[in-house]
Protein backbone atom coordinates (compact mmCIF):
# COMPACT_ATOMS: atom_id res chain seq x y z
CA UNK A 1 0.00 0.00 0.00
CA UNK A 2 0.84 3.57 -0.40
CA UNK A 3 1.20 3.96 3.61
CA UNK A 4 3.95 1.25 3.70
CA UNK A 5 5.84 2.20 0.74
CA UNK A 6 6.23 5.71 2.74
CA UNK A 7 6.81 3.96 5.76
CA UNK A 8 9.55 1.80 3.88
CA UNK A 9 10.87 4.93 2.88
CA UNK A 10 11.20 6.79 5.91
CA UNK A 11 12.96 3.96 6.99
CA UNK A 12 15.55 4.28 4.27
CA UNK A 13 16.58 7.65 5.02
CA UNK A 14 16.73 7.25 8.79
CA UNK A 15 20.12 5.70 7.95
CA UNK A 16 21.46 8.96 6.60
CA UNK A 17 19.87 10.81 10.15
CA UNK A 18 23.19 11.61 11.33
CA UNK A 19 24.66 13.39 8.55
CA UNK A 20 21.30 14.93 7.53
CA UNK A 21 21.64 16.14 11.68
CA UNK A 22 24.83 17.45 10.88
CA UNK A 23 23.75 19.61 8.13
CA UNK A 24 20.86 20.74 10.21
CA UNK A 25 22.98 22.43 12.74
CA UNK A 26 25.04 24.39 10.01
CA UNK A 27 21.92 25.86 8.88
CA UNK A 28 20.45 26.27 12.44
CA UNK A 29 23.55 28.69 13.33
CA UNK A 30 23.03 30.56 10.12
CA UNK A 31 19.16 31.20 11.27
CA UNK A 32 20.83 32.51 14.13
CA UNK A 33 21.78 35.01 12.77
CA UNK A 34 18.60 36.54 11.98
CA UNK A 35 16.10 35.32 14.46
CA UNK A 36 16.61 36.76 18.10
CA UNK A 37 13.44 37.22 19.47
CA UNK A 38 12.47 38.18 22.91
CA UNK A 39 11.66 34.32 24.10
CA UNK A 40 14.90 33.45 25.43
CA UNK A 41 14.54 36.75 28.31
CA UNK A 42 12.16 34.75 29.45
CA UNK A 43 14.46 31.34 31.54
CA UNK A 44 13.34 28.46 32.21
CA UNK A 45 12.74 26.68 35.78
CA UNK A 46 15.07 24.48 34.94
CA UNK A 47 17.00 23.34 32.09
CA UNK A 48 17.56 19.71 31.27
CA UNK A 49 21.33 18.52 30.96
CA UNK A 50 20.59 15.88 28.29
CA UNK A 51 21.20 16.45 24.73
CA UNK A 52 18.29 17.44 22.30
CA UNK A 53 18.80 16.67 18.88
CA UNK A 54 16.18 17.80 16.36
CA UNK A 55 15.09 14.69 14.34
CA UNK A 56 12.15 13.54 12.63
CA UNK A 57 10.03 11.87 14.53
CA UNK A 58 7.69 10.70 11.91
CA UNK A 59 9.56 6.71 11.66
CA UNK A 60 8.85 6.10 15.40
CA UNK A 61 5.46 7.70 15.52
CA UNK A 62 4.21 5.02 12.40
CA UNK A 63 6.22 1.56 12.35
CA UNK A 64 5.61 -0.51 9.51
CA UNK A 65 3.93 -3.24 11.82
CA UNK A 66 0.40 -2.23 13.38
CA UNK A 67 -2.45 -3.42 14.07
CA UNK A 68 -4.03 -0.10 15.17
CA UNK A 69 -7.53 1.34 13.92
CA UNK A 70 -6.40 4.64 14.49
CA UNK A 71 -2.91 3.98 12.65
CA UNK A 72 -5.30 2.58 9.73
CA UNK A 73 -7.53 5.25 9.87
CA UNK A 74 -5.29 7.82 9.78
CA UNK A 75 -3.45 6.02 6.55
CA UNK A 76 -7.02 5.62 5.07
CA UNK A 77 -7.46 9.16 5.30
CA UNK A 78 -4.23 11.44 5.11
CA UNK A 79 -4.52 11.67 8.93
CA UNK A 80 -0.48 10.73 8.62
CA UNK A 81 0.12 13.83 6.56
CA UNK A 82 -1.57 15.68 8.88
CA UNK A 83 0.68 14.66 11.54
CA UNK A 84 3.81 14.94 9.71
CA UNK A 85 2.96 18.88 9.27
CA UNK A 86 2.60 19.21 12.73
CA UNK A 87 5.54 17.44 13.68
CA UNK A 88 7.55 19.14 10.83
CA UNK A 89 5.91 22.70 12.55
CA UNK A 90 7.22 21.70 15.77
CA UNK A 91 10.68 21.37 14.73
CA UNK A 92 10.88 24.53 12.78
CA UNK A 93 9.86 26.12 16.04
CA UNK A 94 12.12 24.36 18.09
CA UNK A 95 15.07 25.48 15.46
CA UNK A 96 13.72 29.08 15.77
CA UNK A 97 13.95 29.04 19.65
CA UNK A 98 17.82 27.15 19.41
CA UNK A 99 18.79 29.95 16.77
CA UNK A 100 17.36 33.01 19.18
CA UNK A 101 19.72 31.34 22.26
CA UNK A 102 22.42 31.30 19.17
CA UNK A 103 21.63 34.80 18.15
CA UNK A 104 21.15 36.09 21.78
CA UNK A 105 24.20 34.06 23.03
CA UNK A 106 26.58 35.68 20.37
CA UNK A 107 25.31 39.47 21.07
CA UNK A 108 24.95 39.80 24.62
CA UNK A 109 28.47 38.11 24.55
CA UNK A 110 29.85 40.48 21.60
CA UNK A 111 28.16 43.80 23.62
CA UNK A 112 29.02 42.13 26.94
CA UNK A 113 33.27 42.81 25.64
CA UNK A 114 32.64 46.11 23.81
CA UNK A 115 31.26 47.62 26.80
CA UNK A 116 33.49 45.93 29.34
CA UNK A 117 36.64 47.55 27.11
CA UNK A 118 34.99 51.05 26.48
CA UNK A 119 34.31 51.26 30.64
CA UNK A 120 37.99 49.92 31.07
CA UNK A 121 39.34 52.30 28.82
CA UNK A 122 37.40 55.22 30.40
CA UNK A 123 38.30 53.86 33.82
CA UNK A 124 41.26 51.81 35.06
CA UNK A 125 39.91 50.42 37.65
CA UNK A 126 39.36 46.71 36.67
CA UNK A 127 38.70 45.10 40.23
CA UNK A 128 35.44 47.59 40.79
CA UNK A 129 34.56 47.21 37.94
CA UNK A 130 34.10 43.48 37.95
CA UNK A 131 32.75 43.89 41.23
CA UNK A 132 30.16 46.32 39.42
CA UNK A 133 29.11 43.37 36.88
CA UNK A 134 29.41 40.95 39.04
CA UNK A 135 26.48 42.38 41.36
CA UNK A 136 24.07 43.84 38.57
CA UNK A 137 23.32 40.51 37.77
CA UNK A 138 21.25 40.31 41.29
CA UNK A 139 19.39 43.15 39.96
CA UNK A 140 18.30 40.31 37.03
CA UNK A 141 17.19 37.06 39.42
CA UNK A 142 16.39 38.68 42.99
CA UNK A 143 13.25 40.11 41.16
CA UNK A 144 12.69 36.72 39.52
CA UNK A 145 12.31 35.37 42.85
CA UNK A 146 10.75 37.78 44.48
CA UNK A 147 8.05 38.18 42.13
CA UNK A 148 7.75 33.93 42.16
CA UNK A 149 8.52 33.71 38.21
CA UNK A 150 11.84 31.72 39.72
CA UNK A 151 11.55 29.07 42.38
CA UNK A 152 14.31 30.47 44.63
CA UNK A 153 16.77 28.46 45.98
CA UNK A 154 16.90 27.30 49.56
CA UNK A 155 20.44 26.43 50.94
CA UNK A 156 21.43 25.67 54.44
CA UNK A 157 24.80 26.78 55.79
CA UNK A 158 26.40 23.56 55.29
CA UNK A 159 25.59 24.11 51.48
CA UNK A 160 27.15 27.55 51.29
CA UNK A 161 30.11 26.19 52.91
CA UNK A 162 29.85 23.70 50.17
CA UNK A 163 29.24 26.54 47.74
CA UNK A 164 32.15 28.40 49.11
CA UNK A 165 35.50 27.08 47.31
CA UNK A 166 33.39 27.20 44.13
CA UNK A 167 32.53 30.78 44.52
CA UNK A 168 35.82 31.74 44.89
CA UNK A 169 36.90 30.43 41.60
CA UNK A 170 34.01 31.83 40.03
CA UNK A 171 35.37 35.21 41.19
CA UNK A 172 39.04 34.18 39.39
CA UNK A 173 37.22 33.42 36.15
CA UNK A 174 35.49 37.14 36.04
CA UNK A 175 38.15 39.38 37.79
CA UNK A 176 40.96 37.60 35.64
CA UNK A 177 38.99 38.00 32.57
CA UNK A 178 38.03 41.50 33.28
CA UNK A 179 42.12 42.42 34.27
CA UNK A 180 42.84 41.02 31.05
CA UNK A 181 40.82 42.84 28.74
CA UNK A 182 41.83 46.10 30.67
CA UNK A 183 45.38 45.07 30.16
CA UNK A 184 45.48 44.26 26.67
CA UNK A 185 43.39 43.66 23.43
CA UNK A 186 40.24 41.77 23.39
CA UNK A 187 41.04 39.70 20.97
CA UNK A 188 44.59 38.87 22.60
CA UNK A 189 42.48 37.73 25.52
CA UNK A 190 40.47 35.28 24.06
CA UNK A 191 43.20 33.71 21.57
CA UNK A 192 44.82 32.93 25.64
CA UNK A 193 41.55 31.76 26.85
CA UNK A 194 41.43 29.32 24.01
CA UNK A 195 44.02 27.83 25.75
CA UNK A 196 41.76 26.65 28.94
CA UNK A 197 41.06 23.26 27.95
CA UNK A 198 45.20 22.31 28.31
CA UNK A 199 45.02 23.64 32.22
CA UNK A 200 41.76 21.54 32.59
CA UNK A 201 43.16 18.11 31.40
CA UNK A 202 46.19 18.96 34.09
CA UNK A 203 43.83 19.84 36.65
CA UNK A 204 41.79 16.61 36.18
CA UNK A 205 44.72 14.81 36.23
CA UNK A 206 46.11 16.28 38.93
CA UNK A 207 43.47 16.68 41.47
CA UNK A 208 40.99 13.55 40.36
CA UNK A 209 43.76 11.51 38.84
CA UNK A 210 41.87 11.79 35.37
CA UNK A 211 43.48 10.27 32.36
CA UNK A 212 42.13 10.81 28.93
CA UNK A 213 42.75 9.15 25.68
CA UNK A 214 45.81 9.85 23.86
CA UNK A 215 44.05 11.53 21.08
CA UNK A 216 42.67 14.21 23.28
CA UNK A 217 45.90 14.56 24.66
CA UNK A 218 46.75 15.42 20.78
CA UNK A 219 44.30 18.33 20.61
CA UNK A 220 46.51 19.87 22.70
CA UNK A 221 49.13 20.62 20.65
CA UNK A 222 47.60 22.82 18.24
CA UNK A 223 46.49 24.86 21.00
CA UNK A 224 49.45 25.21 22.61
CA UNK A 225 51.30 26.01 19.54
CA UNK A 226 48.81 28.59 18.41
CA UNK A 227 49.01 30.37 21.49
CA UNK A 228 52.04 30.61 21.26
CA UNK A 229 52.93 32.12 18.14
CA UNK A 230 49.81 34.56 18.71
CA UNK A 231 51.44 35.54 21.74
CA UNK A 232 55.00 35.99 19.77
CA UNK A 233 53.92 37.96 17.58
CA UNK A 234 50.73 39.84 19.50
CA UNK A 235 51.41 43.76 18.80
CA UNK A 236 49.46 44.70 21.72
CA UNK A 237 51.13 41.87 24.20
CA UNK A 238 51.63 42.39 27.49
CA UNK A 239 52.46 40.29 30.79
CA UNK A 240 49.70 41.17 32.47
CA UNK A 241 46.59 40.59 30.19
CA UNK A 242 48.70 37.25 29.58
CA UNK A 243 48.94 36.42 33.23
CA UNK A 244 45.06 37.62 33.90
CA UNK A 245 43.46 35.25 31.54
CA UNK A 246 45.69 32.49 32.28
CA UNK A 247 44.17 33.03 35.81
CA UNK A 248 40.91 33.12 34.28
CA UNK A 249 41.54 29.91 32.68
CA UNK A 250 42.67 28.18 36.34
CA UNK A 251 39.80 29.52 38.33
CA UNK A 252 37.75 28.18 35.14
CA UNK A 253 39.39 24.87 35.38
CA UNK A 254 39.20 24.25 39.41
CA UNK A 255 35.78 25.64 39.42
CA UNK A 256 34.83 22.24 36.85
CA UNK A 257 37.53 19.81 38.90
CA UNK A 258 36.08 21.22 42.30
CA UNK A 259 32.23 20.97 41.49
CA UNK A 260 32.93 17.55 40.36
CA UNK A 261 34.35 16.82 43.15
CA UNK A 262 31.86 18.41 45.69
CA UNK A 263 29.03 18.04 44.05
CA UNK A 264 28.33 14.66 42.20
CA UNK A 265 25.84 12.80 43.12
CA UNK A 266 25.06 15.15 46.34
CA UNK A 267 21.89 16.93 46.49
CA UNK A 268 22.53 20.37 47.67
CA UNK A 269 19.42 22.48 48.71
CA UNK A 270 16.08 23.02 46.91
CA UNK A 271 15.64 24.37 43.59
CA UNK A 272 19.10 24.33 42.44
CA UNK A 273 19.16 23.76 38.96
CA UNK A 274 21.94 25.15 36.32
CA UNK A 275 20.59 28.56 36.02
CA UNK A 276 20.22 28.96 40.14
CA UNK A 277 23.24 27.47 40.89
CA UNK A 278 24.87 30.56 38.77
CA UNK A 279 23.09 33.04 40.35
CA UNK A 280 23.83 32.00 43.97
CA UNK A 281 27.48 31.88 42.54
CA UNK A 282 27.21 35.71 41.40
CA UNK A 283 25.40 36.29 44.61
CA UNK A 284 28.30 34.81 46.63
CA UNK A 285 31.13 36.63 44.30
CA UNK A 286 29.83 39.83 44.72
CA UNK A 287 30.53 39.48 48.58
CA UNK A 288 33.88 38.11 48.17
CA UNK A 289 34.95 40.89 45.50
CA UNK A 290 33.67 43.55 47.69
CA UNK A 291 36.18 43.90 50.43
CA UNK A 292 38.92 42.46 47.61
CA UNK A 293 38.11 45.49 45.39
CA UNK A 294 38.56 47.67 48.48
CA UNK A 295 41.54 46.61 49.53
CA UNK A 296 43.27 46.35 46.23
CA UNK A 297 41.84 50.10 44.53
CA UNK A 298 39.96 52.02 47.72
CA UNK A 299 37.61 54.44 47.09
CA UNK A 300 39.59 55.30 43.83
CA UNK A 301 36.60 55.07 41.46
CA UNK A 302 34.84 57.34 43.08
CA UNK A 303 37.02 60.54 41.97
CA UNK A 304 38.24 58.98 39.03
CA UNK A 305 34.43 58.93 37.66
CA UNK A 306 33.96 62.28 38.29
CA UNK A 307 37.53 63.46 36.64
CA UNK A 308 35.45 61.00 33.40
CA UNK A 309 32.60 63.23 33.49
CA UNK A 310 34.56 66.41 33.94
CA UNK A 311 36.97 66.01 31.00
CA UNK A 312 33.80 66.05 28.74
CA UNK A 313 34.05 62.55 27.20
CA UNK A 314 30.88 61.33 29.36
CA UNK A 315 27.94 62.37 31.29
CA UNK A 316 27.22 60.82 35.06
CA UNK A 317 24.34 59.10 32.90
CA UNK A 318 26.19 57.89 30.15
CA UNK A 319 29.17 56.31 31.94
CA UNK A 320 26.57 54.66 34.19
CA UNK A 321 24.86 53.57 32.13
CA UNK A 322 27.70 51.62 30.27
CA UNK A 323 29.02 50.22 33.39
CA UNK A 324 25.60 48.69 33.92
CA UNK A 325 25.69 47.73 30.13
CA UNK A 326 28.62 45.63 30.99
CA UNK A 327 27.12 44.15 34.00
CA UNK A 328 23.67 42.99 32.48
CA UNK A 329 25.11 41.68 28.84
CA UNK A 330 28.04 40.09 31.54
CA UNK A 331 25.48 37.31 33.22
CA UNK A 332 22.96 37.67 30.29
CA UNK A 333 25.43 36.18 28.15
CA UNK A 334 25.85 33.56 30.77
CA UNK A 335 22.27 32.88 31.21
CA UNK A 336 21.05 32.42 27.08
CA UNK A 337 24.14 30.36 27.31
CA UNK A 338 22.82 27.61 30.00
CA UNK A 339 19.34 27.86 27.69
CA UNK A 340 21.47 27.49 24.79
CA UNK A 341 23.37 24.30 25.84
CA UNK A 342 20.30 22.41 27.29
CA UNK A 343 18.73 22.80 23.42
CA UNK A 344 21.37 20.99 21.85
CA UNK A 345 23.91 17.97 21.97
CA UNK A 346 27.47 18.80 23.02
CA UNK A 347 29.07 19.05 19.54
CA UNK A 348 26.48 21.64 18.41
CA UNK A 349 27.77 23.59 21.41
CA UNK A 350 31.18 22.99 21.01
CA UNK A 351 30.96 24.13 17.62
CA UNK A 352 28.91 27.14 18.33
CA UNK A 353 30.98 27.85 21.15
CA UNK A 354 34.19 27.96 18.50
CA UNK A 355 32.34 29.90 16.24
CA UNK A 356 31.25 32.26 18.72
CA UNK A 357 35.08 33.12 19.73
CA UNK A 358 36.28 34.06 16.17
CA UNK A 359 33.26 36.26 15.82
CA UNK A 360 34.21 37.79 19.46
CA UNK A 361 37.52 38.62 17.90
CA UNK A 362 36.46 39.71 14.75
CA UNK A 363 34.14 42.41 16.66
CA UNK A 364 36.33 43.62 18.63
CA UNK A 365 38.50 43.89 15.73
CA UNK A 366 36.36 45.82 13.94
CA UNK A 367 35.29 47.75 16.96
CA UNK A 368 38.19 48.98 18.48
CA UNK A 369 40.32 49.02 15.41
CA UNK A 370 42.84 46.87 16.82
CA UNK A 371 45.49 45.38 14.61
CA UNK A 372 46.63 42.34 14.02
CA UNK A 373 49.84 40.73 12.74
CA UNK A 374 49.99 38.16 10.31
CA UNK A 375 51.33 35.85 13.18
CA UNK A 376 49.03 36.61 15.53
CA UNK A 377 46.07 35.97 13.17
CA UNK A 378 47.52 32.18 12.24
CA UNK A 379 48.38 31.48 15.76
CA UNK A 380 44.92 32.27 16.83
CA UNK A 381 42.91 29.73 14.50
CA UNK A 382 45.62 27.32 15.16
CA UNK A 383 44.80 27.88 18.84
CA UNK A 384 40.74 28.21 18.24
CA UNK A 385 40.70 24.97 15.80
CA UNK A 386 42.54 22.97 18.59
CA UNK A 387 39.71 24.03 20.75
CA UNK A 388 36.87 22.74 18.45
CA UNK A 389 38.92 19.31 17.89
CA UNK A 390 39.35 18.89 21.74
CA UNK A 391 36.10 19.47 22.02
CA UNK A 392 35.19 16.45 19.66
CA UNK A 393 37.70 14.01 20.89
CA UNK A 394 35.74 14.74 24.70
CA UNK A 395 32.09 14.34 22.96
CA UNK A 396 33.48 11.30 21.38
CA UNK A 397 35.09 9.95 24.83
CA UNK A 398 32.13 10.47 26.69
CA UNK A 399 29.93 8.71 24.71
Amino acid sequence: SRASASVSLRRYHRVNLTTMLAMKKVVLLAIAATSASAFAFSPRASVSSSAKTLSVPAVAQFPAKTSSSTSLALSATGGAAAVAEEESGSNLAESLQVGSYFALWYLFNIGYNIYNKQALNALAFPWTIATIQMATGILYFAPLWALGLRKAPKLSMADLKTLFPIALCHTGVHVGAVIALGAGAVSFAHIVKASEPVVTCAANAALLGEVLPMKVYATLLPIIGGVAIASMKELSFTFLALASAMLSNVSSSLRGVLSKKTMSGVKIGENLDAQNLYAVLTAMSTLILIPMMLAIEGTGFIPAFKAAVAAGSFTNKSLSTLLLLGGATYYLYNEVAFLALGKVNPVTHAVGNTIKRVVIIVASVVAFKTPMSTGSIIGSSIAIFGTLLYSLAMNSVKK
